[in-house]
């Protein structure tokens, strides 16, 4: 796909399937602490640690010297102008073209080969010039992802010199880093100091940073394309750097681009980023750059990563690493890093859970693929345990009730999907019933029914309760929370997004007729935005316009009227069941829901979807760029839809700045 994009602060990014990524601005300056150029999960996909955090590039031509690269430091400073960005394409992967002051252009691309721990750079003259070479010093930092780098007496410069490449380790306990190169190598130390990271200060974390540089690389460009292959000395990319540095990246290249191309659409080119590894099995990535495998988000996206691309034999092995973790009915929320202890601390994660094993056998079964018996028994046994488990009772007082309804939640314990804490802060403590847990609840006794014919009669009386005790006749919509606080009778009117899995996003409906279109309406009179839909109707006193801030005034909006395109997929499925599903009303859900979401590809996390936007226009993206769970409901959306997405427009040159 190809990308435009008029705005230089946009992200692209690059993973590369074992949970770690490059990833970068547009213009070139880092705005993140989780922008760098080399990174590599030490056990994937955790342990994230960034070794090479950029570049600093330039061209030399006789007497003169211009910068490829722009830097961004303290106070506010720029380090390169005039703009020599002429062209930025996304595909198959960043691509930039630069025009120096001679009219001479370069043209620069920097890729990630699946499944190694080693970033790509090449550079060439569109057009051959004599006398232009090209100098570049890495800058080097060795610290996790979530940290910053400062200036140290530990750091090493130390180089261990060859003829086509060079290795250093900045620091003992972590991964070398291999510079594989058909240039020169010349060792001069020397530190960068004050990068700002502009997101950080928005955000209201530090944003200083230092980088270590312990040397130039240098080519002549009128004799070539210079290539630069960084890498971790891992064993995983032993292969390779025995190659001639030209040779390997010529392999790579060739290899990226065949994958790439059997990606046929943009947002199936999206889902692969997220796709990884996690020992011998697969998981899901929930969100760039900060995310790691969680099971809520890995649940939801797998439906449209996996299921509705087609891709079974990894949405199986992503539900069978899952498999043999339920403690107590439930399954964790979060692995921390390999080795520790998991984190249960959700209501609806295993809910998810149950529900994708009976969508994942259906789909085998339709497909006419063979799903194992062992297979099938390991999934089928963890969706009983889990079951069995919210039936009698476990962690955090999730039972079900007398009603058949799922109750849930303790004091100071975020147990659903709006799950923004601070401290000892709940932002949306949601105590009692939760009106999406009960058809996530109902959604996974239907599908344990298929197994064990038990579960039925519990799923009626769910059925037959539901609308008695949700319906707001007042605001002709669904209550938020029944029973608040374990108080029977005791209900939350707030106008949320949650009562739209009564209608859509799930396998069975809870509602028909009147009740289900009312809620619908609802449900788009009030929160319905071109991104998704608000957490919180504006008219609500709790409202919050903007996520913006530092920690406790986003938290504070996270789930307050903050947009998530994650919901639009409900959304339209309940669309659809009450406007019905005709070709009609699926042109118009092209135009009205799908287009705007497309649109969204080429801003932000460049072909990817965002966590989050602003409630109130013009619902400028936020939080994470490049959100697995936004990437998978819009698959499903564009399945559900049933038509083809339009083809991304083509390259053009940017506008001056």
């Amino acid at each position: 796909m190809e990308i435009l994009t008029a705005d230089r602060s946009a992200e692209w990014l690059e993973a590369d399937g074992l949970g770690a990524y490059a990833s970068g601005t547009v213009a070139g300056p880092r705005s993140r602490r989780y922008h760098a150029l080399l990174m590599t999960a030490t056990t994937p996909p955790t342990g994230r640690q960034a070794l090479v955090a950029g570049i600093d590039a330039w061209v030399e031509s006789a007497n003169d010297r211009e910068d490829l690269t722009v830097q961004r430091y303290r106070p506010d400073f720029d380090s390169r102008l005039p703009d020599h960005v002429t062209r930025f394409s996304n595909d198959p992967w960043p691509t930039w073209n630069y025009r120096l002051l001679d009219e001479t252009e370069i043209e620069h691309e920097i890729f990630v080969p699946k499944d190694r721990s080693m970033v790509v750079l090449r550079w060439r003259l569109v057009r051959p010039v004599p006398g232009k070479r090209l100098m570049v010093r890495p800058l080097l930092t060795g610290r996790d992802i979530h940290a910053l780098h400062h200036e140290n007496s530990e750091l090493r410069f130390d180089a261990e010199v060859g003829a086509d490449r060079v290795r250093w380790q900045a620091y003992s306990a972590l991964p070398g880093v291999i510079a594989g190169h058909n240039g020169a190598y010349h060792h001069g130390p020397t530190w960068y100091r004050g990068f700002q990271l502009d997101e950080e200060r928005a955000r209201g974390f530090d944003y200083l940073e230092d980088a270590a540089s312990p040397g130039v690389l240098s080519w002549d460009l009128s004799a070539g394309e210079a290539v630069l292959i960084l890498a971790t000395d891992s064993a995983d990319n032993a292969d390779d750097l025995v190659l001639p540095p030209l040779k390997a990246a010529d392999r790579h290249r060739k290899r990226e681009r065949l994958r790439r191309g059997r990606l046929t659409s943009p947002l199936a080119k999206a889902a692969d980023s997220y796709i990884v590894r996690r020992g011998s099995g697969k998981t899901i990535i929930a969100g760039y750059p900060w995310f790691t495998d969680w099971g809520r988000d890995t649940f939801i996206a797998v439906r449209g990563l996996g299921l509705a691309t087609g891709r079974l034999d990894d949405a199986k092995a992503i539900i069978l690493a899952w498999a043999d973790t339920v403690s107590e009915g439930m399954l964790p929320n979060r692995f921390v890093d390999q080795g520790d202890a998991p984190e249960y601390n959700s209501v609806d994660a295993s809910l998810w859970y149950v529900m994708v094993v009976g969508e994942l056998i259906a789909a085998f079964a339709e497909t006419g693929k063979r799903l194992t018996a062992t297979d099938r028994r390991r999934m089928g046994d963890a969706a009983q345990a889990i079951l069995e488990g919210y039936a009698k009772g476990t962690r955090y007082g999730i039972h079900a009730d007398t009603d058949g309804l799922l109750a849930a939640g303790v004091p100071g314990v975020q147990l659903t999907w709006m799950d923004a804490k601070l401290g000892d802060w709940v932002v949306t403590p949601r105590i009692g019933k939760p009106v999406e847990i009960q058809a996530l609840w109902l959604a996974a006794l239907a599908a344990g029914s298929a197994r064990d014919d038990r579960w039925r009669a519990l799923s009626d009386r769910v059925r037959a309760t539901f609308a008695k005790r949700f319906w707001n006749p007042d605001r002709a919509c669904l209550y938020d929370v029944v029973d608040c606080d374990g108080v029977a009778g005791r209900v939350d009117a707030s106008v949320r997004p949650n009562q739209i899995f009564a209608v859509g996003g799930l396998p069975q409906s809870l509602l028909s007729g009147a009740m289900a279109t009312a809620v619908v309406e609802t449900v788009e009179r009030e929160l319905l935005t071109p991104l998704g839909l608000r957490t919180l109707a504006p008219t609500d006193p709790a409202y919050v316009p903007r996520y913006q801030g530092g920690p406790h005034e986003r938290d504070g909006a996270y789930h307050q009227g903050t947009v998530w395109p994650w919901l639009l997929g409900p959304f339209v499925e309940a669309w659809l069941r009450v406007r019905g599903n005709t070709a009609t009303t699926r042109r118009e859900g092209q135009t009205r829901f799908l287009a705007p979401l497309m649109a969204h590809l080429n801003e932000a996390g460049l072909g990817h979807m965002s966590e989050i936007a602003d409630a109130e226009a013009p619902h400028v993206p936020r939080g994470c760029p490049f959100q697995a769970w936004s990437v998978g409901e819009a698959i499903r959306i564009h399945h559900l839809l049933a038509e083809p997405v339009a083809p991304a427009p083509k390259r053009r040159r940017l506008p001056a700045p």
